[in-house]
């Protein structure tokens, strides 16, 4: 995104996780801002990159497999900016029908989807904290587009490291269970300290400290209580590129992307 083509209420002049993330993956909705902190983010970490696309990979991976159990409509929350495999790209190429309602808080990620979904049938796109659960799915972006009575595909990719400890991730989640019915699936993806040295620690909460968006970095044992009321399918909390890979998995590589990820589903009573 050129920055003369920006609102005048985006704030330009400071780095943005989910900007961040669309300039590792290629994408132009970024700002000079982000553009420089993602380098200086790839100098102390050289597999961001990397992790992104996996990432990415992953999402694409879980949509599938929802949709081949039979679900037909998803809430991506933090669904970031609009870039080549969305999910209700995914979805809609095997199950047309689907209903995909997105939602983030970042108003760059919001415009950039509300032009791009810009008359496309049976997809949302809200502005909105998922912190707050009962907001989201209240908003008429949700509540007028996907049927709780119904299964729902949630996605929690690589956005609960943005939650802090003290907004109680575990509980957000559980709200957002609530909400759904027994068949409905939970996608999860989380940054994981698995082979980040001290120096690659203290060097990334330095400079995503000074974004609008720090992270929390969680062991695979805390990951796991984000999970809790959710059957796993197989093969459980894995590193994120051994879910259910399309392709051989180095192990040295999946470790390098320092994230876990799961899918559960949830069970009936």
């Amino acid at each position: 995104m050129a920055e003369h083509e920006a609102d005048p209420g985006f704030d330009i002049e400071s780095p943005n996780a989910a900007r961040m993330y669309d300039y590792y993956l290629g994408g132009n909705a970024n700002f000079a801002v982000d553009r420089e902190t993602a380098e200086r983010f790839l100098k102390v970490v050289p597999s961001a990159r990397q992790w992104a696309y996996a990432n990415r990979a992953f999402l694409g991976r879980a949509v599938r497999f929802m949709v081949a159990q039979g679900v037909d409509q998803f809430l991506d929350l933090g669904s970031g900016i609009p870039t080549v495999g969305n999910v209700h790209e995914i979805a809609q190429e095997t199950a047309p029908a689907a209903r995909v309602a997105y939602v983030d808080r970042e108003p760059v990620a919001v415009a950039h989807a509300e032009a791009l979904l810009d008359g496309t049938p049976r997809v949302s796109i809200t502005q909105a904290d998922i912190r707050d659960p009962e907001a989201v799915l209240s908003a008429p972006g949700v509540a007028g587009l996907l049927d709780f009575s119904r299964p729902v595909g949630v996605l929690a990719v690589a956005i609960l490291h943005f939650v802090a400890d003290e907004d109680d991730p575990s509980e957000i989640v559980r709200r957002y269970r609530a909400a759904c019915a027994p068949g409905s699936y939970l996608a999860l993806s989380h940054l994981s300290p698995v082979t980040f040295t001290d120096d690659q620690l203290n060097g990334a909460h330095a400079i995503y400290n000074r974004t609008s968006t720090p992270g929390t970095l969680r062991s695979r044992d805390h990951i796991a209580e984000l999970l809790a009321g959710y059957e796993l399918v197989d093969p459980g909390l894995v590193l994120l590129p051994e879910w259910r890979p399309d392709d051989p998995v180095d192990p040295e590589a999946a470790a390098l992307t320092n994230s876990y990820a799961a899918v559960g589903v949830l069970p009936a009573g």
